[in-house]
């Protein structure tokens, strides 16, 4: 040991650092350390109250307003009502015709997604090489990406003519077209999400099925697919969620009419088309066509929260825990 070494070593010895020594006290790098974790953990629950605080004031604005047009309208004549016609002489509140179009254009989504997307994805992840689905799930993803506008012309200048030509009875504004479109928008999150469930299967399922001579189609639809069924069904009730919450397509395409048929060729009118189109109209605030908008959109949070908590349920009830 140097002569340096040695006295650094005695006043260390002694309670005291020499200068320049380079020694660091270990309780104060500690408490640095606990500072700036304390720092960070501040400002990542700081982003976190600002969306919770952004959700509960979103639904309360909703309750506030929608308090008030029931003040003026009846609860049961609200939800059970089959006229909707807010803006006319003699004003009828009866929800139905937009809850009725609604289910209507998220059925026919469902019906052209669901088993498009599905199939997707046990193609991807059953029978796909590697480097193909490489390429296809990235591609396919794209179409989450198309702005829902985009889709909303598509339907009405190029699947409506389509469809005209097959029934010229077709409407103009119909909720086929709105339908069929908005299920061509989905088909990603359905494939995407089940894809995901599927790959997490494991590998011993499919070859324990593939010993006892399964076909590579009955090791799909008999082993994977039934073992991923809880993620499956969850990315339907997503899907199906993601549909009813749309607003551009419907409200391009499916037209303004509220109504009680279940005529997918016919024009129809969801809630978010009724709230984008009244929001750009000239119902005055604080009036009752004004405050129809969040009483329908209060309904709309209710029916999408419904189907997340169905969502939630199904994974919890139905989950596989493969090790």
């Amino acid at each position: 040991m140097t002569p340096e070494q040695r006295s650094d070593s005695a006043a260390l010895l002694r309670g005291v650092v020499p200068p320049g020594s380079g020694y660091r006290d270990p309780d104060a790098l500690r408490r640095r350390r606990k500072a700036r974790e304390r720092f960070v953990g501040a400002v990542l629950s700081g982003f976190s109250a600002i969306s919770i605080l952004t959700t509960v004031g979103i639904v309360l604005v909703l309750v506030i307003e929608a308090a008030s047009f029931f003040t003026h309208v009846s609860v049961i004549d609200f939800l059970f009502g089959t006229k909707w016609m807010p803006l006319f002489r003699p004003q009828s509140f009866g929800v139905l015709p937009l809850l009725m179009g609604s289910l209507l254009v998220a059925a026919g989504a469902a019906v052209v997604a669901l088993p498009i997307g599905l199939a997707s994805a046990i193609y991807l992840s059953e029978y796909a090489h590697p480097r193909v689905r490489a390429v296809v799930k990235p591609a396919l993803e794209v179409l989450a990406g198309v702005p829902t506008v985009v889709y909303g012309y598509f339907a009405l200048t190029f699947v409506t003519p389509l469809l005209r030509q097959i029934w010229p009875e077709t409407d103009i504004f119909n909720g086929a077209s709105a339908a069929i479109v908005m299920g061509i928008m989905i088909i990603p999150l359905v494939s995407s999400l089940s894809e995901d469930a599927m790959s997490a299967v494991p590998r011993s399922l499919r070859e324990g099925a593939y010993a006892l001579g399964a076909t590579r189609f009955e090791v799909a639809t008999r082993t994977v697919v039934p073992a991923a069924l809880s993620g499956i069904v969850a990315s339907f009730i997503l899907a199906i969620s993601r549909a009813i919450g749309e607003t551009m397509i419907v409200t391009i395409a499916a037209g303004a009419t509220p109504s009680m048929s279940l005529n997918p060729l016919k024009a129809v009118q969801t809630m978010t088309a009724y709230i984008a189109q009244t929001s750009m109209g000239e119902a005055a605030h604080g009036s009752i066509e004004y405050q129809t908008i969040f009483a329908v959109g209060m309904t709309l949070f209710a029916v999408t929260l419904l189907m997340n908590v169905i969502s939630i349920q199904v994974l919890k009830r139905y989950r596989e825990v493969y090790e």
